[in-house]
């Protein structure tokens, strides 16, 4: 999707309609079209940025002090909102639709209707010990190519 296409990037511009309550340098939040419930937002970052590989670091991590703020908010307003949700759908499978990074941040209540299926069975050791590896090796695979700084293993 070119940027001229994206909803997200013609939010930021002001070229398309949002019920923006956070505006910063680097991210907009406002209220999703389709709520999961009342109060749902997204935080956005105002720079295009299809998915989590295409997103630098800091301004993900800024992302989430943004939508941690938003949701401390959601308990604090009028709003239904006995939990909270932060959610972040990276790629088709993972069942993302916009195409631009995005965050989801949505109260929760007992009823909402909201739920997320799939296999909670505990795992043997060996495979979750084998998962870790392929994720240390994933980790050593980003630190040689400079796209996160070099860091001590811990224990």
């Amino acid at each position: 999707m070119a940027v001229h296409d994206c909803v997200f990037c013609a939010i930021v511009r002001g070229e398309a309609e949002a019920s923006i309550v956070h505006e910063d340098d680097t991210t907009v939040a406002f209220m999703d079209l389709q709520p999961v419930t009342p109060g749902h937002l997204l935080v956005v970052p105002k720079a295009h940025a299809p998915g989590l590989e295409d997103l630098p670091e800091p301004l993900g991590a800024h992302m989430w002090t943004v939508a941690h703020r938003l949701a401390r908010a959601l308990r604090r307003s009028n709003l239904r909102c006995d939990g909270v949700n932060l959610f972040l759908a990276d790629g088709e499978a993972a069942f993302q639709e916009v195409f631009h990074a995005h965050l989801h941040v949505f109260p929760r209540f007992v009823g909402d209707g909201f739920r997320i299926d799939a296999d909670w069975r505990v795992r043997e050791r060996g495979e979750l010990d084998r998962s870790a590896a392929a994720v240390r090796a994933g980790l050593l695979a980003l630190d040689a190519s400079g796209s996160v700084p070099a860091r001590a293993p811990t224990a």
